[in-house]
């Protein structure tokens, strides 16, 4: 049986212009197989991932198979945004790996606590960064296998 090779999607949830572009830069980079979407806050990412308002469009706005969050964005941040996503039933076997300049223990134990895959601080360089998005990527997107959901499919 032949499979076709589709490309993962990742959603990056980040509100900081220079990340968005060293991030998709890095994920070109490490030439995963993927489709980079992009929000800027944790009230985007939940109006994408339930389809709302500008993200209504199924195409525009597909099932991500990771999503990287930032945890410090503005109006809902990558906390309050991780423990809505974890609370749906229908979202929270999507893996997150929370991506954020916080090193502060609480945050990790917060973010795990609250159904996290991973917590990477950032790296300060852009070959810090390129290594993490690879380790990433490598084990996310080219590793890992997870179940295909589809829309109304009981888990």
């Amino acid at each position: 049986m032949k499979t076709i090779q589709t490309k993962k999607i990742i959603l990056l949830v980040e509100d900081d212009p220079d990340d968005i572009y060293l991030i998709g830069e890095a994920i070109d980079e490490c030439q995963m197989n993927a489709q980079l979407y992009i929000v800027e806050d944790g009230e985007q990412m939940l109006d994408y991932l339930h389809q709302k308002g500008d993200y209504s469009d199924p195409d525009l706005a597909p099932r991500p198979d990771l999503i990287l969050l930032d945890l410090n964005m503005p109006r809902k941040d990558g906390r309050e945004a991780l423990a809505e996503l974890k609370e749906d039933p229908d979202l929270r076997g999507i893996p997150v790996v929370v991506l954020t300049t916080s090193s502060a223990e609480r945050d990790m134990k917060f973010s795990y606590a609250q159904g996290a895959s991973g917590f990477v601080t950032k790296p300060v360089s852009f070959s810090g960064l390129r290594e993490a998005v690879c380790k990433i990527g490598d084990y996310w997107i080219r590793t890992v296998q997870l179940p295909e959901e589809k829309p109304g499919e009981e888990s």
